[in-house]
């Protein structure tokens, strides 16, 4: 099942590297098993490749908002 936004939003930014560091991981795994032949759930790819590009959106997000909250400070 895919990861919802608003769980990943309530996650550090630590906690959103780990969590994109193992669907990495995964995909990587997937990967080698469709090349051996080995894969038996094909849709999980896509889902595994949806789910990190959606921590990657939210690392974004959290970094432009401090990012934004720095320059505001320093006017």
């Amino acid at each position: 099942m895919a990861i919802k936004a608003a769980d990943l939003r309530a996650k550090t930014p630590d906690q959103l590297r780990d969590q994109l560091a193992a669907l990495k991981k995964e995909s990587f795994n997937l990967r080698f098993q469709r090349a051996t032949g080995q894969l038996e759930n094909t849709g999980r790819m896509l889902t595994v490749r949806r789910d990190a590009a959606r921590v990657k959106t939210i690392l974004n997000e959290k970094a432009a908002a401090a990012a934004g909250s720095d320059q505001k400070a320093e006017a």
